[in-house]
């Protein structure tokens, strides 16, 4: 299997996250996308996956699978025992609901915000995100604003049990999880009366499968050209 994708950044962690949860990290032979250098909007990329976002697994066979969602079912049930996205209906349901939510108002809201209110991954990336739009800056900082209601319901979910979506860690808490390191990353804090949210953060970032998963870090140079 191929994975393509860049250590450091948000949706490549998730399914890094997925591999280390599965003992998958060494059947994967990682494809870098340069996403500064706006590599997955060009011409050779999109003939991998038409939308222009990583990750992308591509199987032995030449199956391109897109979508960190749809990656993350597939290599859960490689094994016949599924622990990130449910085993009975009733689990899988909760699962896929509260996934969907994390993606709405996470790690959509931050990527909106990171992307049209602030500087973003540079100037190669800013034709691909509306610069000629003359209220992108105001719809960016309502993507904040949306971001922020997301981690006080998050929050209140989490004051009622262990894990997003029940009894057990699961790609819904993976999502809010590379959600708030993005939104970090982009210099949102969690507020701090959301305790139950930095106390599930705290947990979850000791996990094996999260504290030692390959590509947790920004390759250095890509860490020079955000001038960090």
């Amino acid at each position: 299997m191929k994975i393509y994708d860049q250590p450091g950044f948000p949706n490549p962690s998730r399914i890094r996250i997925v591999l280390s949860e599965k003992g998958l990290d060494k059947q994967v032979e990682f494809v870098s996308v340069d996403l500064i250098g706006a590599e997955h909007k060009q011409a050779p990329f999109l003939a991998i996956n038409p939308s222009g976002k990583i990750p992308v697994l591509e199987l032995d066979d030449g199956t391109l699978i897109s979508e960190s969602t749809a990656i993350t079912e597939y290599l859960d049930h490689l094994d016949g025992h599924p622990v990130l996205t449910g085993r009975t209906p009733r689990e899988k349901a909760v699962i896929h609901m509260m996934q969907n939510r994390a993606e709405a108002e996470l790690m959509g809201a931050v990527d909106g915000y990171f992307h049209y209110a602030t500087p973003g991954l540079g100037p190669a990336m800013q034709p691909y995100v509306a610069p000629e739009w003359a209220g992108r800056k105001e719809w960016g900082e309502r993507q904040r604003a949306r971001f922020v209601r997301g981690m006080t319901y998050f929050d209140g979910v989490l004051k009622n049990t262990p894990f997003v979506a029940g009894d057990a860690f699961s790609m819904a808490d993976i999502t809010v999880f590379a959600s708030l390191d993005f939104a970090g990353a982009a210099g949102i804090s969690i507020p701090d009366a959301c305790k139950s949210l930095i106390a599930w953060r705290e947990r979850i970032s000791n996990l094996p499968s999260v504290k030692n998963r390959t590509g947790r870090d920004f390759l250095p140079e890509d860490l020079k050209r955000f001038g960090l």
